[in-house]
């Protein structure tokens, strides 16, 4: 991360989205607040329906304007515009441009009938004034920085003749070609092999030393989380649980959801021949039918009469936050 951390790049405060259901409107993230800074990773990780997607969506005003809307007090300041209150027009100019996106599958996010060249072209014609042959040849050497072999030729290519580590490179290119200050990556390297994986993740660490890129890694794999975030962002049930730098939130878990998460990643040795990884009981609960107290409650160890009677707010400590009435202290 920048040492220089003066000021954030992207200020989310009171992020707050709803859904229109049959069943009534549901809040699918609740008060999300954090900041991020040049130069960062900060990773943001929960089990499926935490909100992750939801709030990366929220912040890049990708989700459907006739079934989800974001509450009044919900502001995302980039510069001097609230994206949260922008309007689509000043949307245009932010997207893609100043703050881009790699979607969490690139064969449903690349369009299969135009070739990848256009498709990285189409960014460059909208936020610059390059002509068509230095757009193609922009496009050839963003192909290039991401190591997509012969570039030259696959710039002529559709997405169905590549495979899903190339197809996830071009997903980065595309993302990278107008140099963006920030970097949502949504699951960039579900569906890839472990190898492909490192790859793109030394990849992504490579262009953000480069550029200075801030970079928000929504992922549910902690070990991707140790090897090239800085800080953490723990979500639960709609809720931002706990923030910190990597090394404290692994080291010295404060809410029992945190510790829960750490103790269910599988390792190597240190278990008996058949003992079983721990797991977390129970399920998420529904956002129809949240739980009184703590959201957490009915699933945690440590619960007492005033988890289930009051919900904790996230409070700030020292360099780290928590929503919990029992942080744990280092107990592990």
């Amino acid at each position: 991360m920048s040492k220089t951390k003066t000021k954030p790049v992207l200020e989310v405060r009171n992020l707050s989205t709803c859904f229109k259901t049959d069943q009534g409107v549901v809040t699918a993230i609740d008060d999300v607040s954090f900041d991020l800074y040049p130069g960062e990773t900060l990773g943001i990780v929960g089990e499926s329906g935490c909100g992750k997607t939801v709030t990366s969506k929220s912040i890049m005003r990708l989700l459907p304007e006739h079934l989800s809307f974001q509450k009044p007090e919900s502001r995302v300041m980039y510069g001097g515009l609230n994206l949260a209150a922008a309007t689509e027009a000043e949307m245009r100019t932010v997207r893609g441009d100043k703050i881009a996106m790699i979607f969490q599958e690139p064969m449903t996010s690349l369009n299969p009938v135009f070739k990848i060249g256009a498709q990285l072209e189409e960014a460059l014609s909208y936020h610059t004034d390059l002509d068509r042959k230095a757009r193609r040849q922009r496009a050839i050497d963003m192909l290039r920085q991401v190591e997509m072999p012969e570039p030259e030729r696959r710039v002529d290519e559709y997405p169905h003749q590549l495979s899903g580590g190339m197809r996830q490179r071009v997903m980065i290119a595309m993302a990278l070609c107008c140099e963006p200050e920030v970097l949502i990556a949504d699951e960039p390297t579900t569906a890839l092999d472990v190898t492909i994986q490192a790859q793109i993740l030394d990849l992504m660490e490579g262009l953000k030393n480069k550029f200075n890129t801030a970079i928000m890694l929504i992922t549910h794999d902690l070990g991707v989380v140790a090897q090239i975030c800085d800080r953490v962002m723990v979500m639960y049930a709609g809720r931002v649980i706990e923030v910190a730098s990597v090394r404290d939130l692994f080291h010295n878990p404060q809410h029992p959801y945190t510790q829960a998460l750490l103790r269910s990643i599988p390792k190597s040795g240190g278990r008996q021949k058949g003992e079983r990884l721990p797991t977390i009981k129970g399920i998420v609960p529904s956002l129809f039918n949240l739980p009184p107290g703590c959201r957490f409650q009915d699933r945690c160890e440590y619960r007492e009469e005033r988890c289930v009677r009051d919900e904790p707010l996230l409070e700030q400590h020292g360099n780290r936050s928590y929503r919990c009435h029992l942080p744990l202290g280092g107990a592990q």
